[in-house]
């Protein structure tokens, strides 16, 4: 949690200028960083809420009753949201490079602006049938001091088919957008550099435009291997049926969190242009300390 918090933080500095989102892609980015950290407090109230439950300090129906339908629901949009803004991400930069001199930033952002909130009402759509079918239930007998309440989820059998397919949607499109999008940017800058490097052969020069790019193909490929426990356990019809399992469970659950941690790691680290305006975004903070410090110290 404090990991994903962090990247979270470090990302929206580099945003902090208005120069900087100046463009759609930015603003797809400064979504990520937004649901990062939205995901990370939903992770962490979920943690502490089942611990402090299961230990019997949090006792309140309603209260649980509130959390059951609502934390889970808005961890799966913001999880959701994280996939579909970095193939955005992906969609932005190829376009970038098929239109060159003829790409209107201002254009760009319009439709950012636009795309965000769609998807966020696409996403809502297609998961709003979670809260309605969850339910608090109690496990133990009346006299029994290790009673535990737990938040479970049960569909109809055509409900189950509908949510797999939601699930692996949300999962396999964004995947294949950035797939596709990361294989039009590359052969489109080599046919560019073609033109230019006659010396060069259209083979060599694909390979160095991969070597160069290479962190675009890894970066979705990484995510979604991420992204597959949890998957693999939302498509899971079985609860847990022995505490032997609760380890692969737990890191299943744990792994589909790292995702949303890698804004950070995969958008501004590899650019210049992000990396350079971070460390300014730094510098000027840091500035901004030292002048406030010395101005209390004055005093």
């Amino acid at each position: 949690m404090i990991v994903g918090l962090l990247s979270g933080i470090l990302a929206m500095i580099t945003f902090k200028n208005k120069r900087v989102r100046d463009v759609g892609c930015s603003l797809y980015i400064l979504g990520s960083s937004m649901t990062t950290l939205f995901t990370m407090i939903m992770f962490g109230l979920k943690f502490w809420i089942l611990i402090l439950a299961q230990m019997a300090f949090i006792v309140n129906r309603s209260f649980l009753s509130f959390q059951c339908y609502s934390i889970d629901f808005l961890r799966q949009i913001c999880l959701n949201m994280n996939q579909w803004l970095n193939a955005f991400v992906a969609i932005e930069r190829a376009i970038m490079i098929l239109k060159s001199t003829r790409f209107s930033k201002t254009k760009s952002k319009q439709i950012a602006k636009l795309a965000i909130i769609i998807l966020l009402i696409f996403i809502i759509g297609t998961t709003i049938h979670g809260p309605m079918y969850r339910r608090l239930i109690e496990e133990g007998e009346e006299n029994d001091n290790e009673k535990r309440i737990w938040c479970i989820v049960t569909y109809s059998l055509s409900l189950e088919t509908f949510n797999s397919f939601i699930q692996i949607f949300h999962v396999c499109v964004p995947f294949m957008i950035n797939l596709i999008s990361v294989v039009i940017l590359i052969t489109r800058k080599t046919r560019q550099q073609s033109t230019l490097q006659t010396h060069r052969t259209y083979k060599q020069i694909l390979q160095e435009q991969f070597r160069q790019h290479r962190h675009l193909f890894l970066a979705p490929v990484i995510l979604v291997i991420l992204t597959l426990p949890r998957l693999i356990i939302s498509l899971a019809s079985k609860c847990m049926q022995s505490v032997n399992d609760s380890w692969l469970f737990l890191i299943g659950y744990f792994i589909s969190f790292i995702p949303p941690m890698l804004t950070f790691v995969i958008f501004i680290l590899p650019s210049k242009f992000y990396k350079k305006e971070f460390h300014k975004s730094v510098v000027q903070y840091r500035t901004n300390v030292q002048r406030r410090l010395h101005l209390i110290l004055q005093r």
